[in-house]
Order: structure tokens, then C-alpha cells, then sequence
């Protein structure tokens, strides 16, 4: 079962926790993922566990579960949003990510494959990709369980498995494979729709740390981060995709 999956349906599990406590006035802001086992395609089951409650925050863990073993693991800050300091503070410069241009996506909502953007300019072909460039992507999330519209929380969380595709694609390759997933987010995004942009990639002795800020069509709004193991005997090769533009936006499952 594709990451994808394993963690939209994790961030589904945590919130609807929050929903069961009422606590509609509180946003998702911190979102980890420990990928330990590779989930199968059988029958899955989630559950959460509400770690601390207060006014201003709720914590909450969940675990995905298939034959009675753990797959994988997810914790969740929730915050409850409040007025802005006048205060300034330093942020990164100028040079944000924005999204391709409209006549590269598919209907607003509807699902496509990845569309990237490298050293070449943005496209759905993944192999002209495969470069030393820097890496960011623009996708479309779908829904978690069958006949349920997914959230924006959920969609934020399943494409942040794309962190390690923009972090780890190389010339060579996707050369690491991710061991967890952490988001930060100062707000939601407004749709399921959304982009993750490469901003570092370090790495020593075959342990690499990828970051990547998360943005929509209103600009940057939080950061994903992976940790990796080099993978370099299952290197996933995309010089010879498949996915090589000749047709327009199909449809990919999770």
C-alpha cells in the first residue's frame, strides 16, 4: 500500500478524534509519521488515542493496524487559532513556489497524476525529470475511504509522502527511501490541491534529512520534512516511466 494511503488515512484517524471531542475551533499545526512496516493491500483498520486535551490544544496518537500488527504510527498537535503578534520576525526571502500554470491541470478537484517541475519546466513527464535539479511537485488528493470527500487535512497529509520524491530525486533516481513523515502547518490548505517545493537536502554515511515547504494557490503555508536511509540496490528509476506526457492527466491510484 502506497504512503499515500498509509497516511491520509492516519491523518483521517486523528481527525476525526478531534471532531468526536467537539472541538471544531481547533486547526491541525504538527503532524508525524513513523512508517515502520510495508502495509499491505488487506484489510486495514485505524484507532486513535486522545494523548492531552486542553483550552488552547489537543494531542492526539493513532496507529494503522493489519492482522493484529501495527503498520504504522501518527501524532498530531491540534491548535486552536488566535490573533497575530504585530510583532516582526525574520522569514525566507522572496523566491516562493507557485503553482503550474492552469493550462497544465486537470479540472479543479480532479484527480491526476503528478505534474513536476526540475531543471525542466513543469510536466507530467517523469522522465525528463530525472535530474539534479530542484525538484517541486503540484498534486491533487484522493479520497481516503471510497465515497468520502476527502479534507483538506487529509489531503495535505497523504501527498506529504511526496516529500521524498522532491527531496531524494536525483539524477540517478529516487536513490533514499523515507522512513517517517513530519508536516508543520500554519494553516490548512484551501483546497486538496497543493504543492511541495525542495528547500534542503543533507546527508552523511546513508542517512539523509530532506525539507520541502508546502504551498497552494495562496502561497507557502508550512514545511514537510523526511528522514531517509539510502536504498541505492531498489533505486526507483524513472528514466524509463511509463508517465512520459503523452497523455494528458490520467488517473493514478494511491
Amino acid at each position: 500500500m502506497h504512503g499515500v494511503a498509509v497516511s491520509g488515512l492516519l491523518a483521517r484517524t486523528l481527525e476525526l478524534a478531534v471532531h468526536d471531542l467537539g472541538r471544531g475551533d481547533l486547526v491541525p499545526a504538527r503532524y508525524q509519521v513513523d512508517l515502520f512496516r510495508p502495509a499491505r493491500m488487506i484489510g486495514t483498520t485505524a484507532r486513535a488515542t486522545v494523548v492531552r486535551e486542553g483550552p488552547r490544544l489537543v494531542l492526539v496518537d493513532a496507529v494503522i493496524e493489519q492482522d493484529g500488527e501495527i503498520m504504522a504510527r501518527a501524532s498530531a498537535t491540534f491548535l486552536q487559532p488566535t490573533k497575530a503578534p504585530a510583532t516582526t520576525v525574520w522569514t525566507s526571502p522572496d523566491d516562493r513556489p507557485t503553482p503550474p500554470p492552469p493550462e497544465l491541470l486537470p479540472a479543479a478537484g480532479e484527480h491526476h497524476v503528478p505534474i513536476f517541475a526540475s531543471e525542466r519546466p513543469w510536466s507530467n513527464n517523469f522522465t525528463e525529470h530525472q535530474n539534479s535539479g530542484r525538484h517541486q511537485t503540484w498534486q491533487t488528493a484522493m479520497p481516503i475511504v471510497a465515497d468520502e470527500e476527502c479534507t483538506p487535512f487529509q489531503a495535505v497529509a497523504s501527498i506529504a509522502d511526496a516529500t521524498s520524491m522532491v527531496v531524494n530525486w536525483g539524477r540517478g533516481g529516487v536513490e533514499f527511501i523515507n522512513t517517517d513523515i513530519g508536516l508543520a502547518l500554519s494553516r490548512l490548505p484551501e483546497d486538496t490541491s497543493l504543492g511541495l517545493r525542495v528547500t534542503d537536502h543533507v546527508t552523511s554515511d546513508g542517512v539523509a534529512v530532506g525539507t520541502a515547504e508546502v504551498f497552494d494557490r495562496s502561497g507557502v503555508f508550512g514545511t514537510a520534512t523526511v528522514t531517509s536511509l539510502a536504498n541505492t540496490r531498489r533505486t526507483v528509476d524513472f528514466s524509463g516511466s511509463e508517465w512520459d506526457g503523452s497523455r494528458d492527466h490520467p488517473g493514478a491510484g494511491a
